[in-house]
């Protein structure tokens, strides 16, 4: 019987000034677990409106069930307004309101995220007061819960994100994520930004220490990435692949984790498959190609 899990959190379009792209790392985490084979459920609101119509469109092409993507006649479907005028410096103003801050409670999704073997979700989210509550509620379900800090500035709130802390038994992390997490906690780290292996463990460690949290994942962009737990390091240097876009890649990550560790892998091989997927989705155009297992075993052999 596949494994099932549930996504919590923003699915909204980002928006280029020539063309529009799906998007939010939840239901980029969701597609792809659906492809993977895994019994995938979002939690998530769109508005009543072309944007919505089409992002249900969207999902649907992949098979994933929308029971507990709520409609709101009053807010629309979430945008993020891209400004690629730069290509070295691109800039994303995620607008609010959108639906997806208006994530309400019921008993759908309450006992969807009961029966599941795994919840992911993010900061982002939750940044208006009644996604926060619907999630808080969820997070007291007696359920394996998975932390994608996914940090958007200003759009996250520390005192917040130690509720959800408090809640967390995997958390997944960047680099830029890490420090910003050790300023935040004040956590004594090398001056040296080169040790990040250093730096990370010491952040790690001290996450675990101070929450319930036993396994910390950190991805390290093209140098792969790294798995903390009982206090060992098992690091990947990752797959060195011709990128063509590297959007959705870290989600892909995840979603490889996720399928990994529900499949009871060792860490090393967990990282293996995880930085494997994330590589092949930076070879392809957007965030959530359509692919079979065959193909992510290609980026494996070849490397």
């Amino acid at each position: 019987m596949s494994k099932k899990v549930v996504c919590f959190g923003e699915m909204l379009w980002d928006c280029f000034p020539d063309h529009e792209i799906p998007g939010g790392a939840p239901m980029n985490v969701a597609l792809h677990l659906n492809q993977l084979g895994l019994d995938v459920q979002m939690i998530s609101r769109i508005g009543k409106d072309t944007h919505g119509e089409k992002l249900l469109d969207f999902v649907k092409s992949y098979g994933l069930q929308t029971a507990l993507i709520q409609e709101d006649e009053d807010h629309p479907t979430g945008t993020v307004t891209v400004n690629n005028e730069d290509p070295e410096n691109i800039k994303y103003s995620i607008n609010s309101p959108a639906a997806w801050d208006y994530i309400g409670l019921n008993e759908s999704n309450s006992q969807q995220v009961k029966q599941a073997d795994a919840f992911i979700f993010g900061s982002l989210g939750v940044r208006n007061q009644a996604s926060w509550d619907t999630l808080y509620h969820l997070l007291h379900h007696p359920v394996l819960k998975i932390f994608d800090i996914n940090l958007r500035s200003p759009y996250y709130d520390f005192e917040q994100i130690e509720i959800i802390l408090g809640y967390t038994d995997i958390l997944k992390i960047n680099e830029d994520e890490l420090v910003i997490v050790a300023d935040y906690f004040d956590i004594d780290v090398p001056e040296s930004s080169d040790d990040m292996l250093k730096t990370a463990s010491q952040v790690c460690a001290y996450l675990c220490e101070h929450f319930p949290i036993a396994l910390v994942c950190v991805t390290l962009g093209s140098k792969g990435a790294m798995i903390y737990e009982d206090g060992k390091i098992y690091r990947h240097t990752g797959y060195k692949v011709q990128v063509t876009d590297t959007v959705g890649a870290g989600d892909a990550f995840l979603s490889g984790f996720v399928k990994s560790y529900l499949e009871e892998k060792k860490s090393e091989e967990i990282l293996d498959f995880a930085c494997a997927l994330g590589a092949f989705v930076a070879t392809q155009k957007g965030g959530t190609p359509k692919y079979d297992l065959e193909e992510v075993e290609k980026v494996r052999r070849d490397y």
